[in-house]
């Protein structure tokens, strides 16, 4: 029988990439780490990790273990969390969000399931995809409203996951120009019109996405601000420091002196979605799903994004 810790250990050892970053998570030794893992390659008769100068990466039975071992976090934390509900004899549903994503669809969502389900209690906990998707992963929440570029998911949702992805919407992002700019009257720009100005961005992630579809149009970005607050970042565009790439669902509320523009295809996107434990959608987040999916489809209608 595979022992649970040994999972566990083999899961901080993925997450971390060297026994000793997973030994200080665990408060552990990073002998016992290493005594974990080797114990738990001799059960299953595999190598689960390679080891080198670099670090420490996962081979493809560790990658099966690793998957394991989240489906039995998940498990344990799911009948923890079945077995709270007994005692409070109320239906506890609790969902991760982004701030701009959880601002435009939890509203109305939120309003739909508590016609449908008014016994139900939402908790809800702020928080980006590299941090919400894990906490869904470790069983810390039973959905998390999420969002991705180009490339996949931070969690590496696919065929052999233990997520679901559920679309909602498109969200595209917009170039925002000081109202005097002259290109501010365009309906729409081209990315490589925009190679000497000065850039000031709501996201580091926004960051990394202006560079990759920078260098396609042959320039660096002169980047002379970065914020976590997208209205912060319309503000400084506002007083002239400089232009922004903002999504579309964060250009609310308005703002003076500012005007956004779209971007001509191969147009910069964030896909918005809600991921789920794949198989354990009881009757609390189902009925979310589907309030999202008609909330995400009535912001569609009015033109929002």
């Amino acid at each position: 029988m595979i022992d649970v810790q040994r999972l566990r250990v083999l899961r901080a050892v993925a997450e971390h990439g060297s026994f000793n970053q997973a030994a200080a998570a665990l408060h552990l030794t990073p002998s016992a780490v290493s005594q974990h893992v080797a114990a738990l390659e001799r059960s299953l008769g595999a190598q689960v990790v390679a080891r080198s100068t670099r670090g420490v990466t996962l081979t493809p039975a560790g990658r099966i273990m690793v998957g394991a071992a989240e489906s039995v976090a998940a498990e344990l934390a799911h009948a923890k969390q079945q077995v709270d509900r007994l005692g409070s004899g109320r239906s506890q549903l609790t969902l991760a969000t982004f701030t701009s994503g959880g601002r435009l669809l939890l509203p109305g969502a939120l309003a739909r399931l508590t016609s449908a389900l008014p016994d139900t209690v939402v908790h809800v906990k702020e928080s980006e995809p590299e941090d919400s998707l894990p906490l869904l992963r470790q069983g810390a929440v039973d959905l998390a409203l999420a969002y991705h570029f180009d490339g996949p998911l931070p969690g590496q949702l696919g065929p052999n996951s233990s997520l679901t992805w559920t679309p909602l919407l498109d969200d595209p992002l917009l170039v925002v120009l000081p109202e005097a700019h002259h290109l501010a009257s365009r309906a729409r720009l081209d990315i490589a019109e925009l190679a000497t100005e000065p850039w000031v961005l709501g996201c580091l992630k926004t960051e990394a996405y202006l560079r990759r579809y920078a260098e396609r149009a042959g320039f660096e970005p002169e980047v002379r601000g970065t914020t976590t607050d997208y209205f912060f970042a319309r503000s400084l565009v506002a007083a002239g420091m400089g232009i922004s790439l903002i999504p579309s669902i964060a250009q609310s509320p308005p703002l003076a002196g500012v005007r956004a523009v779209a971007i001509a295809p191969p147009t910069p996107t964030r896909h918005i979605g809600v991921a789920t434990i794949r198989g354990r959608n009881h009757a609390q987040a189902t009925t979310l799903i589907q309030a999202l999916q008609e909330q995400a489809a009535a912001t569609a209608s009015t033109g929002t994004v």
